[in-house]
Formats: C-alpha cells, structure tokens, sequence
C-alpha cells in the first residue's frame, strides 16, 4: 500500500547561532567558583588585534552580553534569570551585573556586568555561571559606577525609568518599542518628547565634566531636528541633527556656539552618538570615533532636559532611541569605542566580547543534575505554552490524541497477532514437511488430521493460528471431497487443479484481509494528523492576530504566546503521523512476508498435489 504524506514546512525566524571561539582564549583559568553552579560560560573582552584594539584604557565599563539559544541553556538556568553569577579574572571576585530583559520561553536576554578597567592590547577573562534555578536573587549591586548619574534601558511600559541606582525616572511615556537594538527602545513621533526632571543629585555647575551617549535611529533626516535639550533658553546643552550631520550646541552668557557639523548619517540606521565635556572642550563622538569638537565649556544644567525636542517643543526628532547614558564624568575615548562596538551586535561586537562554549562542573553529580534541569526545563515550557493555548487548538489536539490512542492500540494488538502468526506458520512448516512427503494421507478421515498429529495441544492451538494451517485445510477439504465422489475417484485433471488453486487464492485473500485489518488507522494517523494539526495552528494564527488588531498591542511578548500555544497543535500532529508512518511501515513489511509465504506455500501444495493424484492416462498415484 502506498502512503502519501503531507509534510507542512513552518517558516520562522532563525535565531543566531554564533559562539565566538576567538584565537588565543585564556586555556587555563580558575577553579569553580561555586559547586552549586554546575554550568560556566567563559567572557572574554578583547583588545588586541585579534578583538577590536583601543587606544585608550577603559576604566570600568558596564559590558552588554547578548544571550539566545543558541549561546546558552536557558532551560538549565532559572526562569527569570536570578542564578546568574559573574566572576574576574581571579575566578573569586563577583562583578555587579543587571539583568535588563530575561526571556526565558523566547530563549533570549541581555545583561549587563560591570567589568574592571580593560587596556589597550590586554584581555580581560571573565566567567558566567549559571544552572541553579533555586538560587536567590544576587545582591552584588549595580552595573554601573558611582560616576553613572542615569541610565534609560527604555525596556519597560510606561514612563521610562533610572536603572542607574539614582532613580532619575522620567515623568512623560514615550512611545515604546518593543523590538529595538537592545531589547526594547523608544520611538519619537514628533510630538512625544520624554521629560527628564531637574534633580539635586543631577545638577551640573558650569564647567563641570559630562558623558552623554545614546543609541540613535533617525526615521527622517529634517532640517533642524533636536536629539536631547538641557537646559533653559539662556543657557543649554543640546544635541541634534542638522539634516543628516549631528551636532553639538552649548549657550552659557552669551551667543550659542555650535560644533563643525559631523559626517552624515543614513537615515533609519542605527548610530551610536556620545558628548564628552570637560571644563574647557565639547567633543562628539559618532560610532566611538570623535568627529567633531568644540573649545567651549558647559554652562550650569539644573533645569529639566528632555529628549525628542527643543525646550520650547519645537524641532522635534523622528526616529528611536535606545540606552541613554548621562556620567558625571569625562569618559575616555576607549570607554566611548568599547560602548560602541560591544553594543552594535555587530561581528566586531563578537570578537571584543567573546563568549566561550559552556563547562560543566567537575563532578559527575554536578553534570547529571544540569542534564536532569535542562531536560525538565524543556518539558516545563511546554505546560507553558499550552497554558496560552485557545479552544479550538485544544479541539484540534484532542483530536489527535485520539487519533494516537487508536493507531496505538491497532499496532498493539496487530504485533501481537502477527507474532502469534509466525510462531504458528513456523510450528505448522515443521509439520508440514512429514506430509507433504506423502500427500495419499489426505484419502482418509485421519490423514485430514495428520498436520499436528501427537503434538502437544498447546502447539496446536498455536499452529491454528496460522494462515498456512488455513490454507491447508482448504486444500485437503477440496481433495477429499473429489476422493469421496460417488461417480469414483480417478486422479485430478487440470480443471480439478485449478478449481482446486482458485479455491486456494480465494482462502489467501481472506487471510490477506485478515492481516490487514485495522491498519486503515495508522493510515488515516499518518495522513489525516498533520492537517488536523495544522488546522489548530492556522485557527490560532488567525484569533492572534485578530487579537493583536483589535487591541493594537504589537509586541513580541502579546504574539509569541499565542503562536507558540498555536504551533503545538501542529506537534501534535506530527506526533500521530511520525510513530504512526514507522509502525505502518514496519507491519507491513512483517505482512508481506507473511503473505510471501502463503503463496509459496500454495505453489508448493499446487505442485505435490499434481504429482501425487495425476489421472490414468498421467499414470497411478504414488503409493508407500
């Protein structure tokens, strides 16, 4: 029987599966910090040639590390990330680290650790650890130094707040986003400027150092358009585009000065912009490379700044924005090329920040308990996932289940059949070939018992079971019954023979049929499971996206939900047509033989039965 089956190819979006091995990886380092962690991954900054080389040290810098599946276990770790643990280089040292967004089920997070001053051609080698879910929380502080006086991540709803430890959180929304370039950003319409409120612990008096930086992504290069304003008409600091070149502008006292304009930028890419003041120079840097300055010092700053437009509301900005960092001080040059690179995501973000395979602890324990974590941790997500599934996916899987329960309970009991079968095909050939040596034992009432004679009983009951036992018999009634004819027996003709061989092939079909029943299960399993299951995925696709244009809410974490609960009817599915195809391919086979062996046998007895019953005019029956 020949099988068509439908094979459903679901397209998706295919996570990185990049683990930057770089050349020269610290071989031997610490012991393990902690037993109770079984998994490390070694962290490796790299600033000589082989990574991305800095002319300048970079004091401590708060480090991005991008986690996705295919990097890290995050069924092996806890569910929000809380077993996380960095160490130095000493393997004893735990660095302070924060985790932005932790994604567990979409198998993707960013963290940022506070790593120690890198200099320029030296590596820095760290180690994450991880795979305790019972862990607590780690209470080993900020990512971000004393000299950090706010920091916008933009990674949650409402107004965006202070991760810096400050609470300098704004007062004004924004308009999130929920894919930007680290995690979630924010977009500027035109008409949306986010408030930063004057506080005593951000006051700057004139002439004192300043770091700003921001990731940027202009969605129209105007003519006049301002990125961040601080300050009131008299006196500000205030950076923006004019057109495609960003620039720098201060007003203390007198007129504003305004930098050389920078090199243009593309619009709807993503740029890294950074100001750094000292007490008499202005300088922006673009990409972490310095573009353009100013011989200037910043005025007083104790009023409210804001981003996405001028103080007076006017030459608003259109596009995104995304890790605003403001420091109390004048970070070097290396700190501002390290932000730059690490954060892009770009291959040379790989090679300064290199993330190594994961070691398992040293003990076998340690190990075994990971694989046991890791392994639960894939089935859990899976009750996860059908928490979010909709009714009619739960139809569409019921279903299934049924489906596989019967094709189950079919193959089941068509094994133990077709054993019974063979068990009772090979008993009967043993006792077939003390027959078949003489087949004039057929002219009596007894030679029709001859097959099974003094055998045991329970080999008998066995060698009924067989379809050459039926097929036997078949043949022995039909001679008898010629033998018994009133009008004399004389031999079999050629018609004898062939009604007596289509008697035969009517007893093989049957057999045939019997073999073969119930198996239309496993077929209508192998073809009917994945559109039963593709069914529930399309149905829950479809009430998703219906959802998601009702309500608007276009974010990753409203959608991924719905279509993972969604594509589960169609593993279902696929549960019931995979086994389902190998079973039905299996039996069939087995079937096969069986009826190989049934016309074999059939020529055989055919072909005895000419030789030992010919007609006169062939000669006498052969006799002992």
């Amino acid at each position: 029987m020949n099988i068509s089956l439908p094979f459903t190819r679901i397209s998706g979006a295919l996570l990185g599966l990049i683990v930057f091995l770089g050349l020269g990886l610290t071989p031997a380092r610490a012991d393990w910090w902690d037993k109770q962690w079984p998994l490390r991954k070694p962290l490796e900054l790299n600033a000589t040639t082989a990574g991305v080389p800095l002319d300048n040290p970079t004091g401590p810098v708060p480090v991005l590390v991008r986690l996705h599946g295919g990097n890290f276990q995050f069924a092996a770790a806890a569910t929000d990330g809380r077993d996380l643990r960095f160490t130095a280089a000493d393997g004893k040292t735990l660095l302070p680290y924060q985790i932005e967004s932790y994604d567990s089920l979409l198998n993707e997070a960013f963290v940022w650790v506070l790593a120690p001053d890198l200099k320029p051609g030296e590596k820095l080698a760290l180690t994450a650890y991880y795979g305790k879910p019972d862990a607590a929380p780690s209470a080993a502080g900020l990512a971000y130094d004393a000299d950090t006086l706010l920091v916008y991540h933009f990674s949650g709803p409402g107004a965006p707040q202070d991760s810096s430890g400050k609470s300098h959180h704004s007062t004004t929304t924004g308009r999130p986003v929920p894919g930007s370039l680290i995690g979630p950003g924010i977009r500027f319409a035109g008409n949306e400027p986010v408030i930063i409120p004057a506080a005593p612990t951000l006051r700057r008096a004139a002439g004192q150092p300043l770091t700003w930086s921001a990731w940027v992504k202009p969605a129209a290069l105007t003519s006049a358009a301002v990125i961040f304003h601080w300050g009131d008409a008299a006196q500000y600091l205030q950076i923006g585009l004019d057109g495609a070149k960003p620039y720098a502008e201060v007003r203390s006292s007198g007129a504003a000065t305004r930098t050389a304009p920078a090199a243009a930028l593309a619009d709807t890419a993503w740029v890294h912009l950074a100001l750094v003041a000292t007490a008499d120079r202005v300088a922006l840097f673009v990409n972490g490379v310095e573009s353009t300055s100013l011989a200037a010092a910043l005025p007083a700053l104790e009023t409210d700044a804001r981003l996405g437009a001028a103080a007076d509301g006017t030459r608003a900005f259109v596009g995104e924005l995304d890790e605003l960092n403001l420091s109390g001080v004048a970070r070097s040059a290396g700190w501002l090329k390290f932000a730059a690179v690490s954060q892009s995501g770009s291959n040379d973000s790989l090679k300064l920040v290199a993330l190594g395979s994961d070691e398992s602890g040293a003990s076998a324990d340690a190990h075994g308990s990971s694989w046991v974590a890791e392994t639960l941790g894939h089935i859990g997500l899976f009750g996860d996932i059908a928490k979010n599934m909709m009714f009619d996916g739960w139809i569409a899987v019921g279903v299934c289940v049924i489906m596989m329960i019967i094709g189950w309970i079919v193959a089941l009991q068509k094994f133990a059949y077709l054993k019974k079968v063979e068990q009772g095909s090979e008993e009967f050939l043993r006792h077939w070939k003390q027959v078949s040596s003489d087949l004039t034992v057929l002219d009596s009432d007894e030679g029709l018992k001859k097959i099974g004679d003094g055998a045991d009983p329970k080999l008998v009951r066995l060698m009924q079971q067989s379809p050459l036992y039926h097929i036997y018999h078949i043949g022995a009634e039909e001679i008898r019954h010629r033998i018994d004819s009133k009008r004399g027996f004389h031999g079999l003709s050629n018609r004898s023979i062939t009604a007596i061989k289509a008697s035969l092939d009517a007893g093989l079909t049957r057999e045939v049929h019997r073999l073969n029943s119930g198996l239309v299960s496993l077929t209508i399993g192998i073809a009917g499971g994945p559109y039963v299951g593709l069914m529930g995925t399309v149905v829950g696709v479809m009430i998703t996206f219906a959802v998601i244009a009702k309500t608007g809410q276009v974010e990753v974490n409203s959608i991924a939900p719905g279509i993972a609960s969604a594509l589960l009817a169609t593993v279902f599915g696929l549960l019931v047509a995979i086994p389902a195809l190998f079973l039905y391919s299996f039996l069939n086979s087995r079937i096969k033989d069986a009826v190989s062996n049934m016309q074999l046998f059939i020529d055989e007895f055919i072909t005895k039965m000419a030789e030992f019953y010919p007609t006169k005019g062939e000669g006498a029956a052969k006799k002992d």
